[in-house]
């Protein structure tokens, strides 16, 4: 009897294959005294397994094949990172020398305080992370316990295999990349997780989130992995793999021809012209948005650079990194945001006070304008960039008009130092605004008369407008695009830059959702923003979109107070 189970689909595609389940047996950790006399030894043997978890992870990352998505690297730096900061690597030895337990315990004493500040993060993509200090610490118990990792993938024994593992670490993602793996599923697992950002670069089907689906799928068993759905079926009956078998088919045609629009312009039928650009998270990721025709970055996360040591970064490193970017994408404007990050585990230079509600905290340019050296430090290198390519500047979190006027302040100071200092910038630098929070998306117009563009993050916008924690299994159902409060919300913002001549694009996932693609165009949208792999699929509905058909249908929707009505309407659109 065939089996459903559902999840979050990430990666698109079909997959359709023979089960390979991959172990990861917990360990258990036991507590145990150490008498003094044995406390060297004791500390030796975590310093060996710390030592030899570096080892493991350099070998790895020196072992990423060429062709691997660029953000492969950058997690298993993270983990080193990870491993290589004092609170994993050298605070268990300050447990193990006050508490005289073994390491593993004076290990888990640590990660569990870590879990603990993990958990209040709001900040999503940060949240996530605790994900990778999990990962990092499983392979320092394992080490303790003698357990060798080995730096080989296992065996799938065919060319039909799909992963089904509990989880995957970024370790793990190397191992498998050369393997022939055609899809993966995961118990667990978020939209930000870095499963699901690898998932979505290699543009492999896969299912997160399943929960357990390691317990009740068997070896070697049949399966489907719909990615585009986000749903498995299990060991299917002849009807259903003949129905998916001709749905893999048509997928397969559609994905070779993509690489033919590769370099056609984005235009409608009817002539109208759209601007496709990449969301990166790393100056390496710009080779990515270049092969898939990106005609700019239309977002790129900075406060990557903020999470890459214990201290702030320098001015220097962080105008490495911009003027990396900005000479990769040549003549190609390069929208970068200005740090963006809420309450998280960064001491050193952001208050420990806890807030009652982070996500309505300090968080995007409040935290900013809290921390002006830092913020400073960014504008002045963002500047100092701004003389090697088109770079623009995005601020996040927009909700009060003040947030604008004091950044424009802080701007202008800066190159009035830099002019004294004989230090070449762009006079004509542009600034943007992220449009996230209700508040700001109703006053849009307001803040365009001292914006030179802006840009919708949906993710945001539609949390706060629904008030839905889309990582909260127990709403985030209720975490809808097609909302017909948040269409309005969108058309309202579109409609308002447009009436004033002000370029508003989105960089949100409603902008790389091929689903949606029309549904904005219909809104009034022109530029798009996306993760590079989703460029060419978004092109691919625009380019065979005809504005005639498209705004009498959108037109329809922007009416209708019913979400069933509004999914009719939108299938109806992308026929």
């Amino acid at each position: 009897m065939s089996i459903s189970l559902h999840g979050l689909g990430v990666g698109g595609g079909i997959a359709i294959g023979h089960a390979h389940l991959v172990s990861q047996a917990d360990i258990e950790i036991v507590h145990y005294l150490i008498p003094a006399e044995g406390l060297a030894a004791e500390l030796q043997r975590f310093d060996d397994a710390i030592r030899n978890t570096r080892k493991e992870l350099e070998m790895l990352w020196g072992s990423i094949p060429d062709n691997a998505p660029a953000e492969l690297g950058a997690f298993l730096s993270l983990h080193i990172m990870l491993l290589n900061d004092h609170t994993l690597s050298k605070e268990p030895r300050h447990i193990i020398e006050q508490q005289r337990c073994n390491a593993e315990w004076a290990v888990k004493q640590q990660l569990d305080v870590l879990l603990a500040q993990f958990d209040e993060i709001e900040e999503e993509y940060l949240r996530e992370r605790r994900t990778d200090v999990i990962q990092v610490t499983e392979r320092v118990f394992k080490a303790l316990a003698g357990h060798e990792h080995g730096n080989h993938a296992p065996s799938c024994g065919g060319d039909d295999c799909i992963l089904v593992a509990h989880d995957l670490s970024p370790a793990d993602m190397v191992l498998f990349k050369d393997t022939n793996y055609k899809a993966f599923i995961t118990d667990v697992g978020g939209l930000t997780s870095h499963t699901a950002i690898l998932a979505r670069s290699l543009d492999l089907p896969s299912v997160l989130a399943l929960r357990n689906a390691r317990e009740i799928i068997r070896e070697q068993e049949l399966i489907i992995v719909d990615g585009i759905k986000g749903c498995v079926i299990i060991d299917p009956d002849a009807a259903i793999l003949a129905e998916y078998q001709f749905r893999q088919s048509e997928w397969l045609i559609k994905q070779a021809k993509l690489q033919d629009i590769r370099t056609q312009a984005a235009v409608t039928l009817d002539g109208t012209k759209v601007e496709l650009t990449a969301n990166i998270e790393l100056p390496e990721d710009c080779e990515l948005a270049l092969e898939n025709s990106a005609s700019g970055i239309g977002l790129f996360r900075s406060e990557f650079l903020f999470l890459k040591e214990d201290d702030l970064p320098t001015e220097e490193e962080q105008f490495e990194a911009y003027r990396q970017v900005a000479l990769a994408m040549q003549d190609k404007p390069v929208i970068i945001r200005t740090i963006d990050l809420g309450k998280d585990k960064i001491p050193s230079w952001q208050s420990e006070r806890e807030a009652p509600n982070p996500a309505l905290g300090l968080t995007g340019i409040r935290l900013c304008m809290a921390e002006p050296q830092m913020f400073r430090t960014q504008l002045r290198a963002l500047l100092r960039a701004s003389a090697f390519g088109k770079i623009k500047l995005l601020i996040p979190m927009l909700s009060a008009l003040s947030e604008v006027k004091q950044t424009r302040l802080h701007l202008e100071d800066i190159k009035a130092q830099l002019r004294e200092e004989g230090i070449a910038f762009d006079e004509h630098i542009q600034l943007g605004g992220m449009i996230e929070v209700p508040a700001a998306a109703m006053a849009v117009g307001a803040f365009l008369n001292h914006l030179d563009f802006i840009s919708i993050g949906t993710n945001d916008l539609i949390q706060y407008s629904l008030a839905v924690d889309r990582n909260d299994d127990a709403v985030s159902h209720l975490y809808d695009p097609l909302n017909p409060g948040v269409l309005h919300l969108l058309k309202h913002i579109i409609s308002t830059a447009d009436k004033m001549g002000k370029p508003a694009s989105m960089c949100g996932e409603m902008a790389g959702d091929p689903s949606l693609s029309r549904l904005l165009l219909g809104l009034g949208l022109r530029r798009f923003s996306m993760l590079p792999i989703q460029l060419l699929k978004v092109k691919q509905q625009l380019l065979t979109a005809e504005m005639g058909r498209i705004k009498p249908i959108v037109s329809k929707m922007l009416k209708a107070d019913d979400e069933d009505q509004l999914r009719v309407l939108l299938q109806q659109l992308n026929n």
